[in-house]
């Protein structure tokens, strides 16, 4: 599970028949004080999420069963929004 800034949407006319319904955004995964830590990735949206939300994300197999459709062919999914993150040492 890694946090991440959702910084866009992603269009797609033609999809596998079981994406039908599941939106996809362009997120940018952060370390734990909200910097850049890699580069952008898109990611199957399960929590309505939108742009400029901090979202949690899991990703590989657990990202294809966030769905109600068990094993979807997605590699990262937005599992929930981030309200408040608060680091102590």
């Amino acid at each position: 599970m890694y946090l991440a800034k959702v910084i866009g949407t992603v269009v797609a006319t033609r999809r596998y028949r079981d994406l039908e319904g599941i939106r996809f955004m362009v997120i940018q995964p952060v370390d734990k004080h909200l910097k850049p830590k890699g580069g952008p990735k898109v990611a199957a949206d399960s929590v309505d999420a939108g742009p400029g939300d901090l979202v949690y994300c899991v990703g590989s197999r657990e990202a294809s069963q966030a769905f109600e459709k068990w094993f979807i062919p997605v590699d990262d999914a937005i599992v929930g929004i981030v309200d408040m993150v608060t680091v102590t040492k």
